[in-house]
């Protein structure tokens, strides 16, 4: 499976239409329901999903066939996705002092497993947008507060304040 991927990405770095089709048919199921779990309704998860394979396919020759092809373009899909969520920041603000006071002290690991997939999409949906990204960064990127700092601008606290950790 392998070699065939490879072969594909390849036939992508020379613009061939196959070889983008198959990488398309391949990966679009794993990678729109990244989008569907990041984004507030289906509309804007298609947008950005069309968005992020152009990107995909525009960068396809900085792909260097080291470690796994999937990670890569989901590394890509979830800068669009913050990069589209940073647009609508001004709907919500990170305000530094916001819910001091309410930072929820749960021991309890969250098992996205105990909610059935469709409910938890529903739920995830109603999020404002700044705390579903953290949410989803933290919880199915598996990335640290630290990280997720960085890569918001945010600071390391209101990481941890959104998703309800220490």
């Amino acid at each position: 499976m392998k070699e065939s991927i490879d072969h594909y990405i390849q036939k992508c770095i020379e613009n061939d239409r196959g070889g983008q089709q198959k990488i398309y048919q391949l990966f679009a199921p794993v990678l729109y329901g990244l989008c569907l779990k990041y984004m507030k309704n289906e509309d804007d998860a298609k947008d950005v999903f069309q968005e992020a394979f152009v990107v995909v396919f525009q960068k396809m020759g900085q792909y260097r066939f080291e470690g796994s092809f999937e990670g890569w373009l989901k590394r890509i899909f979830i800068n669009k996705l913050i990069e589209t969520l940073n647009k609508r920041k001004r709907d919500v603000l990170f305000a530094e002092e916001m819910y001091q006071e309410d930072v929820i002290e749960e021991e309890d690991d969250f098992d996205s497993n105990a909610i059935p997939q469709e409910q938890l999409l529903e739920c995830i949906q109603q999020l404002p947008d700044q705390y579903r990204l953290v949410f989803n960064l933290y919880y199915f990127e598996k990335m640290k507060h630290k990280e997720i700092a960085v890569t918001l601008n945010i600071s390391e606290g209101t990481s941890n304040r959104f998703t309800g950790s220490n």
